[in-house]
């Protein structure tokens, strides 16, 4: 009786069967849904540490958003072609982090692509097809050699006017880590926090599992469960032309754009990582979508694991080996 009554006082904390109890909440951030999922055996430790991962959430949001005026990355975009920015520590190390990414993935990986997603209407519409000499033109203000980086004076420069760098390629697994940086500290060993569903980290293992059973999305029947994966202290990522696309006759044209060409990725249809930490994850599935199975199996870490679904005649989906 008195563990009924404490998962009823406890409102959204209930009691499983194992003796510990179980915390779920989600909150909104980023343009996302963020949420977390607890087991432990003190509810307000649990409380308390899912309450400071939301407030961590917030904070980079803050920081990170190109929504908000008064960010650091919008001051960033607003002041970087006139001159330098100084910038936090914490941004810089981010700023340098995907500056990496695009140099290990041949360019494929970039936070200036911004202008080309306004130019395809993905931006918040449904897609459009620009001219080619639209996108000619865009493409003059995109590329990462854009980006000046000045680790002595933690300063950022455009290299050119036009030039803008948007965090959604990276600020939801760069957020996921931090929240589940704050769990790990408030003593919590068992935890799925997931940004959006696309986006995932999961600390230890539910009560009598081995780890947090996940499903992968069928590409083309998005009700159904193409494949399933087991994580433990492990993050996944996926990235798919069924999330945002138009088509134009017998072609389609996905969200995922090449920053190298100005245009849709082909030959792909969607692509899961599994990694070590969600930053990687995150910023790996559209390099891995772009350059395709061959590449990836040559130039990912050993300790990542990517699902490839393939735009053949036959749907061909499988683990890389």
């Amino acid at each position: 009786m008195a563990r009924i009554l404490l998962c009823w006082l406890a409102l959204s904390v209930q009691l499983c069967a194992t003796d510990l109890l179980r915390l779920e909440e989600s909150q909104g951030a980023m343009g996302t849904s963020f949420s977390v999922v607890l087991y432990g055996s003190d509810a307000y430790r649990m409380r308390s540490a899912a309450e400071q991962a939301f407030e961590e959430v917030r904070r980079l949001e803050a920081m990170l958003s190109n929504y908000r005026k008064e960010s650091e990355w919008s001051e960033v975009n607003r002041y970087a072609a006139e001159k330098p920015v100084r910038v936090s520590e914490e941004l810089f190390r981010l700023l340098s982090a995907c500056v990496d990414y695009s140099r290990k993935s041949e360019g494929t990986f970039d936070i200036t692509v911004g202008p080309l997603v306004k130019l395809w209407g993905f931006y918040k519409g449904s897609g459009r097809l620009p001219h080619r000499a639209e996108i000619r033109v865009t493409m003059e203000r995109v590329g990462y050699r854009n980006l000046l980086l000045d680790p002595k004076e933690m300063t950022v420069r455009f290299a050119r006017r036009g030039v803008e760098i948007d965090p959604g390629g990276i600020g939801k697994g760069y957020a996921v880590d931090q929240m589940v940086a704050i769990l790990k500290a408030n003593g919590i060993h068992s935890a799925l926090i997931s940004a959006g569903g696309s986006s995932i980290y999961a600390l230890g293992a539910p009560p009598g599992e081995k780890g947090w059973r996940l499903r992968i999305r069928h590409p083309l029947k998005h009700e159904e469960t193409i494949e399933e994966v087991v994580l433990r202290d492990e993050s996944m990522s996926t990235s798919g032309s069924y999330e945002k696309f138009f088509r134009v006759g017998r072609t389609t044209y996905s969200h995922i754009l090449d920053p190298r060409t100005g245009y849709p990725a082909q030959g792909t249809l969607s692509v899961s990582v599994v990694a070590p930490r969600t930053l990687d994850s995150e910023a790996w599935t559209k390099p891995y979508f772009i350059l395709g199975r061959r590449w990836t199996a040559r130039n990912k870490p050993k300790s990542f694991r990517v699902y490839f679904c393939e735009d053949k005649t036959d749907l061909a989906c499988a683990w890389l080996q």
